[in-house]
């Protein structure tokens, strides 16, 4: 703690920025920020915006999707016609253009990966968190084909998850880019898909950005507790609340080991808020 100690030499924000990516103690030279860490943040910023702009690779990106072992994705587009439509206008991106290619699969569990504010995400963590999710689902679940989606939001899967007939969909979308994180990923879990569910009827796992975020084994392992737990309670959202990573409780001399139905630690339905959709997407 001494090196904390106000008066004492060095840099006391030093122990604590090891914690953080957060921008803290950056001193002053004047009345401003010091040029260093003021050039930093005019970096930052470029990029998140560079991050915002850059353009999905379609074509790659397809390849590496088959190749996480559930089949040959579907590539859709929403009602929003380019990137500078998709940010003026947050609400063709979550309406769908042409679905009629989707097949109407019946499964279980339906795939939407979007581009959303960070396609560069998707392009760097999707396939490797599709691989971790098909881990995690199989042989739990059916999980239908995946479908890829350009220029789109999070509710544009209720109108994919309809079209394809699934109970539970899981929608893998790009963060908005921030300071510290221009490329992060959030997936989105909606039980019985349709239009017009709201913000409230979704649960969330996001910041998966490993090494510093989440990596993309835990996430598939949250993100399917929450499949179970919404496939239990038949609903998604506030009434569903992850308790995967809660330590059990320790049972009573002579009581039985409490388990779940798949030898995890499960997510259990409850009238407790869970983490619904931010308004941002």
């Amino acid at each position: 703690m001494s090196d904390l100690t106000p008066g004492t030499s060095g840099d006391p924000w030093a122990p604590l920025r090891r914690f953080t990516g957060a921008r803290i103690g950056l001193g002053r030279a004047g009345d401003a920020l010091p040029t260093r860490h003021l050039l930093s943040l005019h970096a930052a910023h470029a990029v998140a915006r560079d991050a915002v702009h850059r353009p999905l690779d379609t074509g790659a990106l397809v390849d590496r999707i088959e190749a996480a072992g559930l089949g040959a994705p579907y590539v859709v587009g929403s009602r929003a016609a380019d990137r500078g439509t998709y940010l003026r206008r947050p609400d063709l991106g979550r309406l769908p253009g042409d679905l009629g290619g989707l097949p109407v699969s019946g499964a279980d569990v339906g795939v939407l990966l979007c581009d959303g504010l960070s396609p560069g995400a998707l392009e760097r963590h999707g396939p490797p968190l599709l691989r971790a999710l098909r881990e995690a689902l199989l042989p739990h679940v059916s999980v239908a084909p995946p479908v890829l989606a350009t220029q789109a939001r999070v509710a544009l899967g209720d109108h994919v998850g309809a079209r394809l007939n699934v109970t539970t969909m899981v929608v893998v979308i790009g963060e908005r880019p921030g300071l510290s994180v221009p490329e992060s990923l959030g997936v989105y879990v909606t039980h019985l898909p349709r239009q017009g569910r709201t913000d409230a009827e979704r649960n969330c796992v996001s910041n998966i950005h490993p090494p510093d975020g989440l990596d993309y084994a835990e996430a598939a392992r949250i993100t399917a507790s929450l499949v179970r737990g919404a496939r239990a309670l038949g609903a998604s959202g506030v009434a569903l609340k992850d308790t995967s990573r809660e330590r059990p409780a320790v049972p009573a001399e002579g009581a039985g080991t409490p388990t779940a139905n798949d030898g995890s630690t499960p997510t259990e339905p409850a009238t407790a808020s869970a983490s619904a959709e931010r308004p941002r997407r």
